[in-house]
């Protein structure tokens, strides 16, 4: 028989035991946070007050630039201030907060990257559809249908990871609430509910998945058939930073929940979590500006105006 225990907090052990190396992360954390923060809020700025930015994909662009500066701030601000308290620990509420945002925001991500493929699918392959296809009403809907499905994923993970009980044991090897490591804690070795849970967002995001290849296949097909060499070069420009982050996002969210849990998680375990929690919110500004000329020619009008 197993303590089932009433647990009031959790215990964060982050990335190390060493005083000297958790102010070196922190420290570091908040480098990559400021940068994020920085530059999710000029896409915002720019997309909106930009009348030459009030298209379908900087639509798009501007959620995701939103979401990603919500996805990074629901670890990396409690990280860091632990950090710098000699504190390791979160509330048992601020724990289930913290995994619904987590699985909310990282599923309302996949689900907005599949529409973006899907506007630049109707942008290359149907350009002269565009305008009718991609009407601000469609966008609206492909937008609200990310956020609504991301939301009712975040609850159903988050009900069936908190309804089992925990035992003594109230340590979470990893720098945030993460359902693998919570899952570990529980006294109950029936994880079906969970299990049911994750079939059902695994089978989600491998329909997000096969769209999006299937949408890059026919663009890239498309892409080559284009006799201009500058032609090439745009579309590919705007499609293969979408394509690196979609990679990147949905390679280590599927590691870190597919994989088996270990007692005791190795620093790459740790790392797979920081390449789907902090490095997409912090990539996106950066591939999404530096290839693009608009964002550049709006930002220096922005710039000569001030």
């Amino acid at each position: 028989m197993t303590n089932v225990t009433m647990v009031t907090e959790f215990i964060l052990m982050g990335f190390s035991e060493v005083r000297e190396l958790q102010i070196l992360y922190a420290v570091l954390f908040l480098l990559i946070y400021l940068g994020a923060l920085l530059g999710n809020l000029l896409i915002i700025s720019l997309t909106t007050f930009d009348d030459q930015l009030h298209t379908p994909m900087y639509f798009f662009l501007k959620h995701l630039s939103f979401l990603d500066l919500c996805y990074i701030s629901v670890t990396v601000p409690k990280f860091i201030s632990n950090t710098l308290a000699n504190s390791h620990s979160i509330s048992f509420l601020g724990c289930i907060m913290q995994v619904f945002l987590v699985v909310f925001l990282a599923c309302t991500e996949l689900a907005l990257l599949t529409g973006m493929s899907y506007d630049r699918f109707v942008a290359i392959c149907h350009p002269l559809h565009y305008a009718i296809i991609m009407k601000r009403s469609t966008c609206v809907k492909i937008a609200a249908s990310s956020w609504l499905s991301g939301g009712l994923s975040g609850l159903l993970h988050t009900a069936t990871s908190f309804s089992l009980p925990f035992c003594d044991s109230t340590k979470i090897h990893q720098f945030f609430c993460e359902i693998p490591q919570i899952l570990r804690l529980s006294c109950s070795d029936d994880y079906s509910a969970e299990f049911g849970a994750l079939a059902v967002t695994s089978s989600l995001s491998f329909v997000c998945f096969f769209f999006i290849a299937i949408s890059y296949i026919h663009i890239f097909s498309k892409v080559l058939k284009i006799p201009s060499g500058e032609g090439r070069s745009k579309a590919f420009s705007t499609c293969m930073p979408h394509l690196i982050v979609v990679t990147i996002f949905l390679h280590s969210a599927a590691v870190a929940y597919l994989k088996p849990t270990s007692t005791c998680p190795s620093f790459v375990d740790l790392m797979v979590s920081v390449f789907y929690t902090i490095l997409p919110p912090t990539l996106n500004p950066i591939i999404y500006s530096l290839r693009n000329k608009d964002i550049k020619a709006a930002l220096r009008k922005l710039v000569r105006s001030l």
